[in-house]
């Protein structure tokens, strides 16, 4: 399909976001009326990798047929789930379809290797992966529903690249920016990103202080939610730190 070209995104919300945990970006996206955002029932299955921000380049799968979905298929380098490794670029994060369904993997390490190498930002199935014990050690953020040993041929038809999709019954449009932590995943569209990040990064340096005064024996009452005084002695904080910068 011949795709609309996106503005590129401000690298300064990027960096924002990098600063917001999905708690926190879910919760901004609640505020603008969005609640079916976060991915759920995916966890990351590389361990050491950096938090994923990225724009998601979108692959869809339909259910397997065995009059179609042979192993020679994978003679043709135009397979749309080669094709999508190999046009996925850096920053982007390959976000497959794979309907939640998880009795045969989506893709496998090789692949993995060969995305983390074209310097994806990441990638994210609501299916399973196969090699798993190789993937752990990639320094991509992979996440997935878990793990199968079977090729997905037995179950996955790979039909489209860079279309709207479902992935773990979440709408993910190409160029939304996914994030991902300890938490999971959740997806921002497009358009809301530059209001998101700003706000994600001003909620989380407010719950940076809240949290150290409820560690220090605060009580919630005033606290949490900051009452007007909290909130004063918060902008002093950032006053006087600004003074040190």
């Amino acid at each position: 399909m011949t795709e609309t070209p996106q503005a590129p995104l401000n690298p300064d919300d990027l960096a924002a976001l990098r600063e917001a945990s999905t708690a926190t970006i879910t919760t901004q996206l609640f505020k603008h009326g969005l609640r079916n955002t976060f991915l759920a029932g995916l966890a990351c299955v590389t361990s050491g990798t950096p938090r994923m921000v990225g724009e998601a380049f979108t692959l869809r799968y339909i259910p397997a047929r065995e009059d179609v979905d042979t192993l020679d298929v994978y003679d043709d380098y135009g397979h749309p789930q080669r094709a999508a490794i190999e046009q996925v670029g850096p920053g982007q994060v390959l976000v497959m379809d794979c309907r939640g369904q998880g009795r045969a993997a989506s893709a496998g390490n090789i692949l993995l290797t060969r995305l983390s190498v074209r310097g994806a930002a990441g990638l994210i199935t609501d299916g399973t992966l196969r090699d798993i014990g190789e993937i752990e050690r990639l320094p991509l953020p992979v996440y997935a529903g878990g793990s199968s040993a079977m090729t997905n041929l037995a179950l996955h038809h790979a039909v489209d690249l860079q279309v709207p999709i479902g992935c773990a019954g979440v709408a993910v449009y190409p160029g939304d920016v996914l994030v991902g932590d300890t938490d999971g995943v959740v997806c921002i569209p497009r358009h809301l990103v530059a209001v998101i990040a700003q706000q994600a990064r001003d909620q989380e340096r407010l719950e940076t202080f809240i949290t150290e005064r409820v560690a220090a024996g605060a009580p919630l009452r005033g606290t949490y939610p900051a009452d007007a005084e909290t909130l004063r002695a918060y902008e002093e904080s950032r006053f006087t730190s600004s003074l040190h910068d």
